[in-house]
Formats: C-alpha cells, structure tokens, sequence
C-alpha cells in the first residue's frame, strides 16, 4: 500500500492517508519509527506491526474511555473508533474485546434507555431515537413491549407544566398545544384521548 498523503491532526499526531482509500492517526515519532514518508510503500508487514503493536491496544483504550463518560452502543462506539482514524481491524478487535468482557450490550443499554425516559418521551421518540443508536427495530419492539410508555400521563404533565385549560382553549391554543406535541411524537389519537374532544381537520 502507498502513503498518498500525511496531514497534521493537531500538534502530536498526523492522519496517513494510505491508496486503500483509509487512514491512519499516528504520532510523529510512530510516524518516524516506521519511516512513513509521502509517496511511499507501507508494507503489509509494517501495517500488521503498527496494527498489533500500536493500534488494537489504543483503539481498546479509546473505547473504554468513551463509556467512562457514558453509556454507548455498539454503532456509536464504532462511528467514534472511525472518525479518530482507526482501520476496521482496529474497530473489530475493540468491539469484541468490549463484548467479551461485557462491557458493552445493546439489548441492556436498550433497556436502561427506555427506563431512564419513560417519564417524558414518547414511545415513538424513544424508538427513533434507539434506531438511530443502531439497535435493531425487532429489539426496540419487544423492549417497548415489556415496559409500556404512559403517553397520556406525559401529556397531562405537558399540560400542567404549560399551565393549559383544555376546557377553554381557543382553536388557535388547540393547534398551537396539538403541534407541540405532535413534533414530541405523540399520535392524535392520544392527544385526543388526553384533551377530551376530537379536533377538526384545521387542528390536524
């Protein structure tokens, strides 16, 4: 493979762009030791030592320091491995290390998802939000399953935290009440159950 390019990061690392279209963050002496230079080959011999020697213990050590701060799953923690430069090799051997060692699950980060923000969001919130942390849409269903959301319970407590009178509410304080809590991920069918009248087209 062929050193295409080396751009500094910051003041102690650098990213070596390589043909195979990815990239490497590495300190300058690291750079140095193996004799990386622009225009150069890496051979695969090199690449396996920096990969063994350097890399897959560093990549371990980013990760744990990740969930020092808080819990992550899976994707987010590979996402983080990949915008620090890390090859796949890398990425892997990091996940399964965290895996076993049960540092990381899914189907449990799920469910302390769910249980943390039941109070204030909607199921379809807390479902889009989990997908977008990567876990599969057949988990995200049977979790929310086993631990059903109160969305009316969420609702009523909107409505004493806005101070609002369903009973004497203006068309234009329904719609404005109906939206709000629409873009929360509240369905009209519960927004209605909750509010006590069934809204015309114009609040829909």
């Amino acid at each position: 493979m062929t050193v295409t390019e080396i751009v500094p990061l910051d003041k102690r690392r650098s990213k070596v762009v390589l043909d195979e279209d990815f990239a490497l963050a590495l300190y300058r002496g690291e750079i140095r030791k193996y004799g990386i230079e622009e225009d150069s080959e890496l051979s695969d011999e090199t690449y396996r030592e920096i990969l063994e020697e350097i890399l897959f213990k560093r990549a371990r050590e980013r990760v744990l320091y990740l969930l020092k701060s808080s819990d992550k799953t899976e994707q987010e923690l590979r996402k983080k491995l990949k915008e620090g430069y890390y090859p796949q090799e890398a990425i892997d051997q990091a996940i399964e290390f965290l895996k076993k060692h049960r540092f990381i699950d899914d189907e449990s980060y799920g469910r302390r998802y769910v249980e943390y923000h039941s109070a204030r969001k909607s199921r379809r919130q807390i479902q889009f939000e989990l997908q977008q942390k990567g876990l599969p849409k057949e988990l995200i269903a049977e979790i929310l399953e086993e631990n059903p959301i109160d969305e009316e319970e969420q609702i009523r407590n909107y409505i004493r935290k806005k101070r609002l009178d369903p009973q004497n509410m203006d068309q234009k304080q329904r719609q404005k009440a109906v939206a709000a809590l629409g873009r929360k991920g509240f369905s009209y069918e519960v927004i209605n159950r909750v509010l006590g009248s069934i809204y015309d087209d114009n609040c829909q």
